[in-house]
Protein backbone atom coordinates (compact mmCIF):
# COMPACT_ATOMS: atom_id res chain seq x y z
CA UNK A 1 0.00 0.00 0.00
CA UNK A 2 1.15 3.40 -1.00
CA UNK A 3 1.66 5.95 1.73
CA UNK A 4 2.80 9.69 1.97
CA UNK A 5 3.69 11.14 4.79
CA UNK A 6 3.83 15.30 5.54
CA UNK A 7 5.26 16.51 8.27
CA UNK A 8 4.54 20.31 9.64
CA UNK A 9 7.08 22.23 11.57
CA UNK A 10 5.41 24.68 14.61
CA UNK A 11 6.95 28.24 14.58
CA UNK A 12 6.67 27.75 18.53
CA UNK A 13 10.15 26.62 19.60
CA UNK A 14 9.76 23.15 21.41
CA UNK A 15 5.97 23.68 21.82
CA UNK A 16 5.23 19.89 22.89
CA UNK A 17 2.21 18.89 20.65
CA UNK A 18 0.55 15.63 22.50
CA UNK A 19 -3.05 15.15 21.86
CA UNK A 20 -4.86 15.98 18.45
CA UNK A 21 -8.14 16.02 17.03
CA UNK A 22 -10.69 16.13 14.60
CA UNK A 23 -12.58 19.73 14.90
CA UNK A 24 -16.04 20.26 13.75
CA UNK A 25 -14.94 23.12 11.76
CA UNK A 26 -12.78 20.82 9.36
CA UNK A 27 -9.71 21.52 10.90
CA UNK A 28 -7.26 19.60 13.11
CA UNK A 29 -6.91 20.58 16.85
CA UNK A 30 -3.96 20.27 19.13
CA UNK A 31 -2.24 20.75 22.61
CA UNK A 32 1.21 21.79 23.09
CA UNK A 33 1.83 21.83 26.53
CA UNK A 34 5.33 23.02 26.57
CA UNK A 35 3.81 26.24 24.88
CA UNK A 36 0.74 25.76 26.96
CA UNK A 37 -1.65 26.56 24.21
CA UNK A 38 -3.87 25.21 22.12
CA UNK A 39 -3.36 24.83 18.44
CA UNK A 40 -5.46 25.20 14.82
CA UNK A 41 -4.04 23.66 11.98
CA UNK A 42 -6.11 23.65 8.91
CA UNK A 43 -5.54 21.11 5.99
CA UNK A 44 -3.50 23.12 4.19
CA UNK A 45 -1.16 23.73 7.39
CA UNK A 46 -2.11 27.03 8.38
CA UNK A 47 -1.69 27.59 11.85
CA UNK A 48 -3.39 29.41 14.99
CA UNK A 49 -2.95 29.42 18.43
CA UNK A 50 -4.69 29.56 21.63
CA UNK A 51 -3.28 30.60 25.13
CA UNK A 52 -4.16 28.63 27.85
CA UNK A 53 -5.20 31.07 31.10
CA UNK A 54 -3.83 29.08 33.58
CA UNK A 55 -0.13 28.80 33.49
CA UNK A 56 1.99 25.37 32.46
CA UNK A 57 -1.14 24.05 32.78
CA UNK A 58 0.15 21.18 31.23
CA UNK A 59 -2.47 20.24 28.60
CA UNK A 60 -2.53 16.70 27.08
CA UNK A 61 -5.14 15.24 25.69
CA UNK A 62 -8.03 17.19 23.46
CA UNK A 63 -11.49 16.34 21.85
CA UNK A 64 -14.01 18.18 19.27
CA UNK A 65 -17.51 17.76 20.50
CA UNK A 66 -20.39 17.41 18.46
CA UNK A 67 -21.49 20.90 19.14
CA UNK A 68 -17.97 22.29 17.91
CA UNK A 69 -16.58 23.27 21.51
CA UNK A 70 -13.03 21.56 21.76
CA UNK A 71 -12.38 20.49 25.60
CA UNK A 72 -8.97 19.29 26.59
CA UNK A 73 -7.30 18.21 30.59
CA UNK A 74 -4.70 20.55 32.21
CA UNK A 75 -3.04 17.38 33.89
CA UNK A 76 -1.05 19.64 35.85
CA UNK A 77 -3.36 22.56 36.73
CA UNK A 78 -6.12 19.98 38.12
CA UNK A 79 -8.14 21.64 35.60
CA UNK A 80 -10.52 20.31 32.38
CA UNK A 81 -10.18 23.17 29.99
CA UNK A 82 -13.21 24.35 27.18
CA UNK A 83 -12.25 26.21 23.95
CA UNK A 84 -15.80 27.36 22.83
CA UNK A 85 -16.82 28.29 18.64
CA UNK A 86 -16.00 31.62 19.87
CA UNK A 87 -12.53 31.65 21.27
CA UNK A 88 -13.37 31.90 24.72
CA UNK A 89 -11.22 29.30 27.07
CA UNK A 90 -13.39 28.64 30.70
CA UNK A 91 -12.05 26.28 33.00
CA UNK A 92 -13.77 23.57 35.10
CA UNK A 93 -11.38 23.14 38.49
CA UNK A 94 -11.46 19.71 40.07
CA UNK A 95 -12.79 19.23 43.41
CA UNK A 96 -9.86 16.60 44.53
CA UNK A 97 -6.82 18.38 44.24
CA UNK A 98 -3.58 16.80 42.49
CA UNK A 99 -5.88 14.75 40.26
CA UNK A 100 -4.00 14.73 37.33
CA UNK A 101 -6.99 14.17 34.70
CA UNK A 102 -5.43 12.93 31.41
CA UNK A 103 -8.06 11.64 28.66
CA UNK A 104 -10.95 13.20 27.85
CA UNK A 105 -14.17 11.83 25.99
CA UNK A 106 -17.83 13.06 24.99
CA UNK A 107 -20.25 10.62 26.38
CA UNK A 108 -23.62 9.36 24.40
CA UNK A 109 -25.62 12.43 25.95
CA UNK A 110 -23.15 15.02 25.36
CA UNK A 111 -21.52 15.27 28.89
CA UNK A 112 -17.61 15.31 29.02
CA UNK A 113 -16.05 12.74 30.57
CA UNK A 114 -12.18 12.10 31.80
CA UNK A 115 -10.28 10.27 33.92
CA UNK A 116 -8.05 11.20 36.85
CA UNK A 117 -4.82 9.19 36.84
CA UNK A 118 -3.74 10.25 40.64
CA UNK A 119 -7.16 10.41 41.70
CA UNK A 120 -7.98 7.00 40.23
CA UNK A 121 -11.70 8.50 39.44
CA UNK A 122 -13.25 8.42 36.09
CA UNK A 123 -15.29 12.54 35.87
CA UNK A 124 -17.87 13.36 34.38
CA UNK A 125 -19.04 17.17 33.30
CA UNK A 126 -22.46 18.25 33.27
CA UNK A 127 -24.14 20.70 30.98
CA UNK A 128 -24.71 22.98 33.54
CA UNK A 129 -20.68 22.59 34.75
CA UNK A 130 -21.20 20.40 37.11
CA UNK A 131 -18.56 17.76 38.12
CA UNK A 132 -19.29 14.82 38.99
CA UNK A 133 -16.57 12.13 40.12
CA UNK A 134 -16.61 8.02 40.66
CA UNK A 135 -14.26 6.45 42.30
CA UNK A 136 -12.65 3.28 40.70
CA UNK A 137 -12.70 -0.34 42.25
CA UNK A 138 -8.80 -1.51 41.63
CA UNK A 139 -6.83 1.39 44.45
CA UNK A 140 -4.37 2.91 42.03
CA UNK A 141 -5.63 1.75 38.44
CA UNK A 142 -4.19 4.91 36.94
CA UNK A 143 -6.91 6.01 34.30
CA UNK A 144 -5.60 7.02 31.52
CA UNK A 145 -7.47 7.09 27.84
CA UNK A 146 -11.03 7.34 27.90
CA UNK A 147 -14.13 7.25 25.03
CA UNK A 148 -17.59 6.19 24.40
CA UNK A 149 -19.04 2.92 23.45
CA UNK A 150 -21.35 1.26 20.97
CA UNK A 151 -22.99 -0.04 24.05
CA UNK A 152 -24.12 2.95 25.77
CA UNK A 153 -21.02 2.85 28.53
CA UNK A 154 -18.11 4.82 28.50
CA UNK A 155 -14.69 2.73 28.29
CA UNK A 156 -11.08 3.45 29.35
CA UNK A 157 -8.05 1.91 30.52
CA UNK A 158 -6.45 1.58 33.14
CA UNK A 159 -2.56 1.57 32.77
CA UNK A 160 -1.63 0.15 36.27
CA UNK A 161 -3.77 -2.21 36.65
CA UNK A 162 -3.26 -3.51 33.78
CA UNK A 163 -7.58 -3.66 32.61
CA UNK A 164 -9.96 -2.40 30.58
CA UNK A 165 -12.93 -0.54 32.55
CA UNK A 166 -16.01 0.23 31.47
CA UNK A 167 -18.76 3.04 33.39
CA UNK A 168 -22.52 3.07 33.02
CA UNK A 169 -24.44 6.39 32.97
CA UNK A 170 -24.98 5.27 37.02
CA UNK A 171 -21.36 4.99 37.55
CA UNK A 172 -21.60 1.34 37.64
CA UNK A 173 -17.92 0.24 36.88
CA UNK A 174 -16.69 -3.31 35.41
CA UNK A 175 -13.33 -4.30 34.67
CA UNK A 176 -11.44 -6.82 32.96
CA UNK A 177 -8.02 -7.92 33.37
CA UNK A 178 -5.72 -8.33 30.53
CA UNK A 179 -4.26 -11.56 29.25
CA UNK A 180 -0.65 -10.02 29.03
CA UNK A 181 1.06 -9.43 32.61
CA UNK A 182 2.27 -5.61 33.04
CA UNK A 183 0.55 -4.91 29.69
CA UNK A 184 -0.07 -0.90 30.32
CA UNK A 185 -3.09 -0.11 28.30
CA UNK A 186 -2.63 3.39 27.47
CA UNK A 187 -5.04 4.34 23.86
CA UNK A 188 -9.18 3.31 23.61
CA UNK A 189 -10.84 3.76 20.43
CA UNK A 190 -14.13 2.46 20.03
CA UNK A 191 -13.88 0.10 16.32
CA UNK A 192 -15.57 -0.01 13.18
CA UNK A 193 -16.56 -3.57 14.39
CA UNK A 194 -18.51 -1.93 17.23
CA UNK A 195 -15.75 -3.47 19.84
CA UNK A 196 -13.24 -1.38 21.89
CA UNK A 197 -9.66 -1.51 20.41
CA UNK A 198 -6.49 -0.08 22.72
CA UNK A 199 -2.77 0.04 22.89
CA UNK A 200 -0.45 -2.08 25.44
CA UNK A 201 2.36 0.24 25.77
CA UNK A 202 4.69 -2.44 27.66
CA UNK A 203 2.86 -5.14 26.36
CA UNK A 204 3.96 -4.18 22.69
CA UNK A 205 0.14 -5.22 21.20
CA UNK A 206 -2.67 -3.92 20.22
CA UNK A 207 -5.78 -5.36 21.91
CA UNK A 208 -9.68 -5.79 21.38
CA UNK A 209 -12.38 -6.01 23.79
CA UNK A 210 -15.93 -7.04 23.12
CA UNK A 211 -19.08 -4.95 24.72
CA UNK A 212 -19.27 -8.74 26.37
CA UNK A 213 -15.70 -8.78 27.81
CA UNK A 214 -14.26 -10.91 25.32
CA UNK A 215 -10.36 -9.86 24.67
CA UNK A 216 -8.07 -10.58 21.49
CA UNK A 217 -4.24 -9.57 21.44
CA UNK A 218 -2.15 -8.89 18.47
CA UNK A 219 1.79 -8.61 18.87
CA UNK A 220 3.21 -5.47 16.82
CA UNK A 221 6.36 -6.87 14.75
CA UNK A 222 8.45 -4.06 16.18
CA UNK A 223 9.85 -5.03 19.04
CA UNK A 224 9.78 -2.18 21.88
CA UNK A 225 7.17 0.22 20.02
CA UNK A 226 5.84 1.27 22.75
CA UNK A 227 2.05 1.78 20.91
CA UNK A 228 0.88 4.95 22.60
CA UNK A 229 -3.37 6.38 21.27
CA UNK A 230 -5.36 4.60 18.27
CA UNK A 231 -7.82 6.03 15.98
CA UNK A 232 -10.60 4.21 13.80
CA UNK A 233 -9.20 5.44 10.22
CA UNK A 234 -11.75 5.94 7.19
CA UNK A 235 -10.56 2.52 5.56
CA UNK A 236 -12.39 0.16 8.29
CA UNK A 237 -8.95 -0.23 10.22
CA UNK A 238 -7.40 1.20 13.28
CA UNK A 239 -4.34 3.37 13.36
CA UNK A 240 -1.78 4.03 16.21
CA UNK A 241 1.36 6.34 17.23
CA UNK A 242 4.27 3.92 18.19
CA UNK A 243 5.86 5.87 20.10
CA UNK A 244 9.24 4.13 21.08
CA UNK A 245 10.05 2.66 17.43
CA UNK A 246 9.10 6.35 15.66
CA UNK A 247 5.91 4.65 13.46
CA UNK A 248 2.47 4.91 12.87
CA UNK A 249 1.11 1.78 12.60
CA UNK A 250 -2.12 0.22 10.84
CA UNK A 251 -4.19 -2.58 11.66
CA UNK A 252 -7.00 -4.75 10.12
CA UNK A 253 -9.85 -6.54 11.63
CA UNK A 254 -8.14 -9.62 11.21
CA UNK A 255 -5.47 -8.89 13.19
CA UNK A 256 -2.70 -7.90 10.11
CA UNK A 257 -0.15 -5.15 11.14
CA UNK A 258 1.78 -3.01 8.78
CA UNK A 259 3.97 -0.28 10.16
CA UNK A 260 5.22 3.11 8.49
CA UNK A 261 8.48 4.89 9.00
CA UNK A 262 8.31 8.50 10.38
CA UNK A 263 10.50 10.67 8.33
CA UNK A 264 11.45 12.61 11.39
CA UNK A 265 14.17 10.25 13.66
CA UNK A 266 12.83 10.36 17.14
CA UNK A 267 9.71 12.51 16.57
CA UNK A 268 8.04 11.12 19.73
CA UNK A 269 4.73 10.73 18.17
CA UNK A 270 1.78 10.71 20.76
CA UNK A 271 -1.74 11.56 19.85
CA UNK A 272 -3.58 9.79 16.54
CA UNK A 273 -6.75 11.40 14.70
CA UNK A 274 -8.51 10.85 11.53
CA UNK A 275 -8.85 14.18 9.98
CA UNK A 276 -11.54 15.96 7.59
CA UNK A 277 -9.65 15.23 4.87
CA UNK A 278 -9.29 11.33 5.48
CA UNK A 279 -5.49 11.33 6.27
CA UNK A 280 -4.64 10.25 9.66
CA UNK A 281 -2.90 13.38 11.75
CA UNK A 282 -0.65 13.09 14.83
CA UNK A 283 1.13 14.59 16.79
CA UNK A 284 4.98 14.55 17.21
CA UNK A 285 6.40 16.10 20.23
CA UNK A 286 9.33 17.17 18.49
CA UNK A 287 7.23 20.20 17.42
CA UNK A 288 5.60 18.95 14.15
CA UNK A 289 2.48 18.06 13.21
CA UNK A 290 2.29 14.85 10.78
CA UNK A 291 -0.13 13.75 8.09
CA UNK A 292 -0.65 9.84 6.26
CA UNK A 293 -1.79 9.93 3.39
CA UNK A 294 -2.73 6.45 1.56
Amino acid sequence: MGIKIDEYELHDKDSGPYGITAGKDGALWFTQHKANQIGRMTVNGEVTHFVVPTPNAGVLSIISTTQGDVWFTENKANKIGKLTVTGEIIEYTLPGPNSVPFGIAEGHNGDIWFTEMNGNRIGRILPSGEIIQYDLPSPGSYPSFIVAGSDGAIWFTENQSNQIGRITMLGEVTNYTLPTKHAGPVGITSGPDDALWFTEINGNKIGRITTSGIISEYTIPTANARPHAIVTGADHTLWFTEWGSNQIGRITMHGEITEYLIPTQNAEPHGIALGPDGAIWFAEECNKIGRLRL
